[in-house]
């Protein structure tokens, strides 16, 4: 359980794909936190809180739950992996907890954060309630505004929310801020970083605290004496789907991983970095990027704000090159579709991210009969409502 997929010597690197390409002043931080983190994992005080706080406080462990109207029609076995029922509505909290734990042992008490969709925003500032820590988070003008029901719920739980409103005033503006506060604030402040992102151990950490998806998932198989036939998840910046394939990389399991091919994939209007983008750095290490044929980063689009990232883990960048994973994309219209179908099929209204896993079973309904399939339910839709009101008409 829990498997690395890293390169022979090369620390902070899955093959080629990683490192830390940041400004020399994080470079000391960056290995201090490296150290703590290292320690903390192995230092039981610290993994019973942090299973103390995962149980009682977050809720673990999260169901694995048979979708039995929605196999039926589409002639699957379709399990949902029930991150959505977490307090907060989302895997983000397993991360959040860990690495505010990880603060505190640390012994910073000021944590900083990006948010596309604001579930990541959420989660931080839940925790930063609960542990008394400041909390700074970063969010995008454009994602505020689509997801104004989560800017409420930050500063409600005491954080303050700073409107990013450079470049395209989405995710990957966000992360930028974040950076640039980092720098400046590094003796007294930890950035939670949100996704399995950035600059060794960022995506090592993450994937860590994430890995619990994959483990309860595979006990649960392991019980019943079987494997799923695939595996599928969602991938923006990839810590849901890394969660979930840890459990069964050593497995036969099919691992699919679904990015957002928003409107168009041939004018750009898209997410699909592993699909459609080229090696490069950004935002602190080498993987895949969607960058334009001068090197620059391009606008991305996706109908939920979650994915609307150009680019994806490291890790994720190695599984899609080894061939472990197959990395698709689903479009706004299946996502939404997929969205839709299982709110009236199963009374579960799912976020627009894991509606782009859904989307594409659906699509493919055809590849997948009769195979078994566990999807990891990532988050709920409540935060989506505002966005997908105005399509009702098309698929209800």
């Amino acid at each position: 359980m829990g498997q690395n997929i890293k390169s022979e010597g090369r620390k902070g690197f899955f093959g080629e794909y990683g490192g830390q390409f940041v400004a020399e002043t994080l470079i000391p931080t960056l290995d201090k936190l490296e150290t703590s983190f290292n320690k903390a994992t192995t230092d039981k005080a610290f993994l019973n809180e942090l299973t103390h706080y995962l149980e009682n406080y977050a809720g673990r462990p999260t169901p694995v739950y048979y979708a039995r109207n929605f196999s039926e029609k589409y002639g699957i076995k379709l399990y949902l992996k029930r991150e959505d029922l977490l307090h907060t509505g989302a895997h983000k909290i397993n991360n959040t907890l860990g690495q505010a734990l990880l603060t505190k042992y640390m012994g910073k008490k000021r944590v900083i954060a990006e948010t596309g969709a604001g579930q990541h925003g959420v989660a931080t500032a839940t925790v930063s309630a609960l542990l008394n820590m400041e909390c700074t988070v970063y969010m995008g003008r454009v994602d505020a505004e689509r997801q104004s029901h989560n800017v409420e719920r930050m500063k409600l739980l005491g954080a303050q929310v700073n409107i990013v409103t450079d470049g395209s005033e989405t995710l990957k503006d966000a992360v930028s801020s974040a950076l640039r506060d980092w720098v400046t604030n590094v003796v007294n402040t930890h950035y939670i970083l949100g996704s399995a992102v950035g600059p060794h151990p960022f995506p090592e950490i993450v994937a860590y605290f994430q890995q619990v998806i994959g483990e309860e998932s595979r006990k649960f198989f392991d019980n019943l004496n079987i494997l799923p036939d695939c595996v599928i998840a969602c991938v923006g910046g990839g810590s849901n789907a890394i969660g979930i394939f840890k459990g069964f990389l050593d497995s036969d399991a099919k691992l699919i991983g679904v990015e957002a091919g928003g409107i168009s994939k041939k004018d750009g209007k898209h997410s699909a970095s592993l699909c459609l983008g080229r090696k490069g750095i950004f935002q602190g290490s080498l993987s895949y990027i969607l960058q334009n044929d001068n090197g620059q980063i391009s606008d991305v689009h996706s109908v939920s704000a979650g994915l609307d990232y150009p680019g994806v883990g490291p890790e994720h960048a190695l599984l899609k090159d080894i061939k472990r994973v197959d990395y698709v994309s689903a479009d706004d219209n299946e996502a939404l579709k997929g969205f839709f179908e299982l709110a009236k099929l199963e009374g579960i209204i799912p976020a627009l991210e894991p509606s782009h896993a859904l989307g594409y079973i659906i699509a493919h309904a055809d590849i997948f009969r009769d195979k078994c399939i566990l999807l990891s339910l990532s988050g709920r839709g409540d935060k989506d409502l505002g966005i997908v009101n105005k399509y009702k008409k098309d698929y209800l």
